[in-house]
C-alpha cells in the first residue's frame, strides 16, 4: 500500500475555526478534552499552539541557517554578540541570555571558534575567566543571514498587522513572567522546606 505523506498545506488544513472564527486544532481539543475529562481545555489548547508555532518557525530558522552552514543556535550566539558592538561576553551571559545551559553555549561557541567566526579573549577583571567575542569574519558571515531572515519572517508573519505582532509578543511575553513567577515560587518554597 502507497504512503500518502501530507504536505504542509494540507496539514494546515486540519485546522478549523471556531464560532468567533479563531483557528483551533480539532485534533489537540479532542486529545485534551479526554485528557481533562470533559474539563475546559482552552489553556491546554493554547500551550499546544504556542509550542507548535514555536517549532515552526524554529524549523524555518534551522532550514535557513543550516543553509549557510550555521545552526540556529550558533546564528543566536552571532546575532548577541555582534549587538554588544564588540565587547566580550562570558559563557554564563549568552547561556542566559538564550535561556540553556552553560554546556549547550559552551559547544556552540567552540564550533564557532573553529571556524573563526568568535574568539575567546582573557577577562580582565578576572583572570579565572574567558570571554568570548564577534569576530570580523563572524560579522561578515552574519551579514549573509540579515536579508534572508527579515525575508523568512515576513513570510511567516505574512497578514499579521503591526499591532498583531506587538500583541502576540506581548502575549508570548507575558507566558515566561508567569513562567518566571512560578520558579521563583518554587524555588523559594524548596529553599523554605531545606
Amino acid at each position: 500500500m502507497k504512503q500518502v505523506h501530507k504536505s504542509p498545506l494540507q496539514s494546515a488544513g486540519s485546522l478549523a475555526h471556531d464560532a468567533d472564527d479563531c483557528l483551533y486544532d480539532p485534533n489537540i481539543r479532542s486529545v485534551m478534552a479526554e485528557f481533562t475529562l470533559g474539563d475546559e481545555t482552552l489553556d491546554l489548547e493554547a500551550a499546544s499552539a504556542v509550542r507548535t508555532a514555536y517549532h515552526a518557525v524554529e524549523r524555518l530558522r534551522s532550514r535557513g541557517a543550516q543553509g549557510r552552514g550555521l545552526s540556529s543556535g550558533a546564528l543566536d550566539i552571532l546575532i548577541r554578540l555582534n549587538a554588544t558592538t564588540g565587547e566580550a561576553l562570558s559563557i554564563g551571559d549568552l547561556a542566559r541570555a538564550a535561556g540553556v545551559t552553560s554546556r549547550n553555549i559552551t559547544g556552540l561557541v567552540d564550533t564557532l571558534e573553529r571556524e573563526g567566526l568568535v574568539e575567546r579573549v582573557a577577562d580582565p577583571n578576572d583572570r579565572r575567566s574567558v570571554l568570548t567575542r564577534i569576530t570580523l569574519a563572524g560579522r561578515s558571515r552574519l551579514d549573509t543571514f540579515r536579508q534572508p531572515s527579515q525575508r523568512a519572517m515576513a513570510a511567516v508573519f505574512q497578514g499579521f498587522t503591526p499591532e498583531d505582532l506587538t500583541q502576540l509578543r506581548h502575549l508570548c511575553l507575558r507566558l515566561v513572567e508567569n513562567q518566571q513567577r512560578i520558579e521563583y515560587y518554587l524555588e523559594q518554597t524548596e529553599d523554605a522546606l531545606s
